[in-house]
């Protein structure tokens, strides 16, 4: 199967090289009318054959090939006279528009107009007689790839004997042992013959020297590749010797397949096998060049050595398994390419058809080949079914087992519907195949595991090109993060979908079909774009852009900084060049493409509509962009403020502009709002700015003392502008303070905070050398003499209150006068306690005190 997609793919090479030679040969001649006679002729026989549906695919195919070259010097001749057609027209459009209905127009030049089209419409014969001849093998074409397609859907849906059914089998064992006996005939009469006993006794010593180096290429070839890789991996410390060992590898491979090649010339020079034998032997090499890249590529998916990294992530488990799997899905398909290139094509020979037979006869021969063949494909099914089932088991299990950031999980994603597709048609196949349709289940069984192989295929030549540039980068972090590995890789994805496309049924002519439409173009809007119009319009393009950057280069560097602009009319003069240079590049570019934008004049004013509502706002700062550039309000360096946003222009593109604040974070401003807001730009003309230093004092303070200090300490900055002069201005009161302010310009406002700093030091050590306080200080001190004062108040207070109390113990008492009160009897015993010396509770009074 792999032997049969590698020729499958050869021949679309050499199809698209012969294609590619071919059409600029054609388009050198004009078709003459015999060929156009010719043409109707075999056209008119070909769709009688294809409407009656009795020709074999095999002059199905020859028809279609010669109707494709006719379709080929056909579309080559549309081109013809396509100077002189162009000329001509550019004539007619000289004389002007051809006169209204009722309007005369000059004799001379109706005459001419006359001529011109006549000679027009001579010259444009031959190309609309080349475009309708075009379209009918076109047609053809297309009629015949139908008729082709249905046979193949018949084929694949046809009810085959079953398996199941052991009426069939006698068939199968029929065949086998008609084989056998046909094999043995054809040896046992060759060896019977003298002449070919002599010839292998001559070329005996060069037989025997071909099958001792087929016994070592084939049993020890790939074990001594194996160990010169594993010795190149672990040894060696070369820089490469990844992508040497992963070269040398290839031994594994190559020299088993040469083993199979001498071989089959052994056994040639011996002249002892028929071409039966030599026959099967011939398919030999095929066979073992699928076992062995089978392997070869099992080695690179699931490592021997844990320690190397798996081609697509997978983890160290299951491993082993792995490569049994694939190494029995080799076989498998190597037996199935055995039957279907050697044993098909003989089934019913082996069965007793021949060409001269009646056709029950054949009918019955036919029926028991279909028999004898099911019983032999669909075991190879079911064993290429469960190798198959258990290998998408170990992919889905170690899908998630990779470990890393985006790249990893869509590796792991993919490796996972893979696997689960290859579990279902592992299951989906054999079961038709059971069931009797077996080339449905030929179809879907063989295909799915060359999709894996060709996957295994684009992976490992990923990792090669990877350690490839690794090699010359010098870089190993440049495995998974450089681009050129990523480009290899998706070029090589590219590569292989045609060969993706054979193995899933497609013909190469249906390839080199889509390759003549791909070379044709598409039509947008009456313009046809083909890819040598895109390849000249990004060629001429890229150029024209390399051109506009060359000469940016050398205004930016070598002419501009020798004029007397500053940077933000340099800037500008560099930014219009560029986007002038990007519009004559883009305008070049068209014209060397030779596509006509007039096709697309009733698209663009239809788009025009929507786009400037959708992109009104793109548009606006556009717009604001280029008005930037001419008038140049904002530079770059400026120093600006745009509502609350306050720093340095660094960058002005088209449709914004990156401000740098002062805290050293980017602000991208939309450049319509440079246009219609209020900016304010400190540096546009000048590097001078006014700077206010606010200054309060206590009322106490001498207003005149203090405005004198204020004017000597702003004086005294190197940075103040002393004409005009800086202004100290008592602005006015509040409650217990005056409020100053300093006005002064300063020479470069980007050191006004430097500047304000400055002053506001010398201040505070002018003020506290002259005894000056600030607003809160001087609240302090007000708040601090209010609390000595009440301190001391209370103090005061409390030594008159003891002198008070002193001076009170000391005066004599008077004498009390006794005064009777009958109504009070407690007061008279009172008083005369009182009066014996003793206070009415009992207690007796000190009299020393």
């Amino acid at each position: 199967m792999i032997a049969l997609l590698l020729r499958r793919l050869l021949l679309v090479l050499v199809l698209l090289a012969a294609l590619g030679q071919n059409l600029p040969a054609f388009a050198q001649d004009t078709p003459a009318s015999d060929d156009y006679k010719t043409f109707e002729t075999t056209a008119s026989q070909i769709e009688d054959l294809v409407s009656q549906a009795q020709v074999n695919d095999e002059r199905l195919g020859g028809m279609r090939a010669e109707m494709v070259k006719w379709r080929s010097t056909f579309t080559a001749a549309q081109s013809a006279n396509a100077d002189q057609i162009a000329t001509i027209k550019n004539q007619i459009a000289a004389l002007g528009p051809t006169p209204a209905e009722g309007q005369a127009e000059d004799a001379m030049i109706a005459k001419r107009r006359v001529e011109l089209n006549a000679a027009l419409a001579k010259l444009q014969a031959p190309v609309l007689t080349a475009a309708e001849a075009t379209t009918r093998a076109d047609s053809t074409i297309g009629a015949i790839d139908k008729l082709m397609r249905e046979r193949q859907a018949d084929k694949l849906l046809r009810l085959s004997p079953s398996v199941l059914n052991p009426v069939n089998w006698p068939a199968a064992a029929k065949m086998f042992r008609w084989m056998g006996q046909w094999i043995w005939d054809e040896t046992r009469w060759r060896f019977t013959r003298p002449m070919n006993v002599d010839q292998l006794r001559d070329n005996a010593p060069l037989i025997i020297g071909l099958l001792l180096m087929t016994s070592l290429l084939l049993l020890r070839g790939g074990a001594w590749m194996r160990r010169l890789t594993a010795w190149l991996l672990s040894k060696t410390h070369m820089r490469g010797r990844n992508l040497i060992s992963g070269f040398v590898s290839l031994g594994q491979v190559a020299l088993p397949v040469a083993g199979a090649v001498l071989l089959y010339v052994a056994l040639e020079r011996a002249s002892l096998f028929g071409p039966i034998v030599l026959s099967l032997f011939a398919t030999l090499p095929a066979l073992v060049l699928t076992i062995f890249l089978t392997r070869w590529l099992a080695q690179h998916i699931f490592p021997v050595d844990p320690a190397q990294e798996s081609a697509i992530g997978l983890s160290a488990e299951g491993r082993s398994e792995g490569r049994l799997q694939a190494v029995l899905l080799g076989v498998s398909v190597a037996l199935y390419d055995l039957v279907a290139l050697w044993i098909v094509p003989r089934a019913a020979d082996f069965l007793g058809g021949s060409v001269k037979m009646a056709a029950d006869r054949a009918q019955q021969v036919a029926q028991a080949t279909d028999a004898a063949i099911s019983v032999v494909q669909v075991p190879l099914q079911i064993f290429a079914a469960i190798a198959l089932f258990r290998l998408g088991q170990i992919l889905r299990r170690q899908s998630g087992a990779g470990q890393g950031g985006d790249a990893a999980a869509f590796r792991s994603k993919l490796v996972y519907w893979v696997s689960t597709a290859a579990i279902a048609i592992a299951v989906v196949a054999p079961s038709l195949g059971v069931i009797g349709y077996v080339s449905a289940a030929n179809a879907l069984i063989w295909p799915a595991i060359n999709t894996l192989s060709l996957f295994a295929m684009v992976v490992v030549l990923q990792g090669f090109f990877a350690e490839l540039y690794v090699t010359m980068a010098r870089t190993p972090e440049a495995r998974h993060d450089g681009l050129m590995p990523v480009l290899a890789g998706l070029v090589i994805s590219c590569a292989a979908l045609p060969v993706l496309a054979l193995i899933w049924g497609a013909r190469v002519v249906d390839l080199v079909e889509l390759w003549t439409s791909f070379r044709s173009g598409v039509s947008l809007g009456g313009v046809r774009i083909s890819p040598t119009n895109f390849i000249i319009l990004v060629a001429v393009f890229a150029v024209s852009y390399a051109v506009t950057r060359l000469v940016q280069g050398g205004l930016k560097s070598s002419i501009l900084p020798r004029t007397s602009l500053d940077q933000g009319g340099r800037n500008a003069i560099v930014s219009g060049v560029g986007y002038a240079g990007i519009f004559l590049s883009a305008l070049l570019a068209i014209n060397a493409a030779g596509i006509d934008l007039s096709g697309f004049a009733l698209v663009a004013s239809a788009l025009s509509v929507g786009i400037g509502f959708g992109l009104q706002t793109i548009v606006s700062n556009f717009v604001s962009g280029v008005i930037l550039l001419v008038e140049r309000p904002v530079s770059e360096g400026d120093w600006i403020e745009v509502g609350t946003t306050s720093g340095i222009v660094k960058a002005i593109s088209v449709r914004s502009t990156r401000i740098q604040t002062f805290d050293r974070s980017d602000v991208i401003v939309p450049n319509s709002d440079l246009i219609t807001g209020r900016v304010t730009n400190w540096t546009r003309f000048n590097m001078s700015g006014r700077i206010i230093v606010p200054v309060s004092v206590p009322f106490t303070s001498d207003s005149r003392r203090v405005e004198a200090l204020l004017r000597e300490i702003v004086e005294a900055q190197p940075l103040a502008v002393l004409t005009p002069p800086p202004i100290i201005a008592l602005m006015g009161f509040t409650g217990e303070l005056m409020n100053f302010e300093i006005r002064v310009i300063v020479r470069d406002i980007y050191f006004q905070v430097a500047v304000r700093s400055e002053i506001n030091h010398q201040i505070a050590e002018r003020f506290h050398a002259e005894g000056i306080l600030f607003s809160n200080a001087h609240r302090d001190y007000l708040k601090r003499l209010a609390d000595e004062a009440a301190a001391e108040a209370e103090a005061v207070a409390e030594e008159q209150a003891n002198l008070n109390a002193v001076q009170a113990l000391l005066s004599p008492k008077p004498t009390a006068k006794r005064l009777s009160s009958p109504a009070s009897p407690d007061a008279a015993s009172a008083d005369a306690a009182s009066a014996d010396g003793a206070s009415p509770d009992n207690t007796p009074k000190d009299t020393n005190a």
